[in-house]
């Protein structure tokens, strides 16, 4: 390539590219030249073609995207890169996450009653139990066998799981469900975590999120809130069983939203903020000698690692980014990694800082649809890294860590340290 001449713009959609790392340099080169640039969308793993999407990598400019749900729709298209089959776009649209205000506001309102500073307490104080209890039995396991462990398997997909559970209210003989369901949803591009994928009658991949898929799911949810009605407790889905506002259908697409993007944010982002530390030995020494504040270090590890890579809007009308002629009908899908390490906004955005501030990350989105479960997912972050630097006085990777094939989730499968 001659001086001067500007890069071809890279592939950032294959799946499979992150299971070898988020591709932060080709993110850079996007950014500085590409800003919004057109993504072909080929057959992957069995999924069919699509038609093409915008890369939106400036943080200004996901920023922009994200607060403007009037140019910007999750309701047309829904909010995943890929398509969804016509037919079950209207079933996918009951979802809160693919709506537009005003009816997104509507039911965010309604299940916002669910989260009362009572409940918010109470969480608190048992993720605190449950994550010393989960790490002190791993690090015994691992002391007695050879020193080493993976939190993801002794310790991080559990806690996100039996917190899931617990704010829910679902039975403990029932909790392996969640996590059965949220494999499926979440890891459905990796075979090791969805398992060979379900097709249909002209053998193509049926879509995760269709009512085809979502059946079983549904119908505990049904049960569940019956059950709830008849003997009510303290958790959300109480609280929304009883919400005479809520249908029938409202109240199952909740579950299936709070069942899936509850358990898989925490679930990726504490494995993701654990290997952050262990990768920087003498950040995670100067926080553990109590230099900085622990809220600032769980904010510069969201940065670090977001749970959610990508997002999906559909222009609603004909418009212009950063540029570009974007055209109504066009899928413009934000990547909040991207924007997480922008230059224009981040001083030295490729160093952990654990004190860092101002620290305007959008691992939890922007606007409308800023994630409704932010500060529970931050209420279990802060407690299991507390356990953490408590108990562990210098993590250190055994091996790689495994990392889920996935365009949509910066998931971490796997997260094996020396803890001796």
């Amino acid at each position: 390539m001659s001086t001067g001449e500007t890069p071809p713009v890279p592939d950032v959609f294959d799946p499979r590219r992150y299971a070898g790392g988020v591709p932060y340099d080709d993110y850079r080169l996007l950014r500085d030249h590409h800003p919004v640039a057109w993504q072909e969308e080929p057959e992957v793993l069995g999924w069919p073609a699509g038609p093409g999407f915008w890369a939106v990598t400036r943080h200004a400019d996901v920023v922009r995207v994200l607060k403007d749900a009037t140019t910007y729709s999750s309701r047309l298209g829904a909010t995943q890169i890929r398509d969804p089959d016509p037919e079950d776009l209207p079933f996918i649209r009951r979802m809160m996450l693919n709506q537009d205000p005003p009816q997104h506001g509507r039911l965010r309102r309604l299940v916002s009653r669910a989260f009362t500073p009572g409940r918010v307490d109470r969480f608190a104080a048992v993720a605190r139990e449950r994550a010393r209890t989960l790490l002190g039995g791993a690090l015994q396991r691992a002391r007695a066998g050879d020193g080493t462990v993976d939190l993801v398997a002794a310790v991080t997909d559990e806690y996100a799981l039996l917190n899931l559970a617990d704010l829910l209210g679902v039975p403990e003989s029932d909790r392996r469900l969640l996590l059965h369901w949220t494999q499926r949803v979440i890891g459905y591009q990796d075979p090791d975590e969805a398992g060979p994928a379900v097709l249909d009658a002209s053998g193509r991949p049926v879509n995760p999120r269709s009512p085809a898929m979502l059946k079983d799911m549904f119908a505990y949810a049904g049960q569940l809130a019956a059950h709830k009605r008849r003997f009510p407790d303290d958790d959300i889905m109480t609280t929304l069983a009883h919400d005479a506002e809520l249908t029938s259908a409202e109240l199952e697409m909740f579950f299936f939203l709070l069942t899936v993007a509850g358990n898989d944010t925490v679930r990726s982002a504490a494995p993701g903020g654990l290997l952050a530390l262990a990768e920087h030995p003498e950040a995670y020494g100067s926080l553990r000698a109590g230099n900085g504040e622990l809220p600032s270090a769980v904010e510069e590890l969201l940065r670090w690692h977001p749970p959610v890579l990508t997002f999906r809007r559909t222009a609603a009308r004909d418009t212009e980014l950063a540029g570009r002629r974007i055209r109504a009908g066009d899928k413009v899908v934000v990547f909040h990694a991207s924007a997480n390490r922008d230059e224009r906004v981040f001083a030295h955005p490729g160093r952990l800082d654990l004190t860092r501030s101002p620290n305007p990350h959008v691992s939890f989105g922007d606007g409308p649809h800023v994630c409704l479960g932010a500060h529970f997912a931050r209420l279990q972050l802060r407690p299991l890294y507390e356990e953490v630097l408590r108990v562990l006085p210098e993590p250190r990777l055994a091996a790689p860590p495994g990392r889920l094939v996935s365009n949509f989730i910066n998931g971490i499968k796997s997260l094996p340290v020396h803890v001796t």
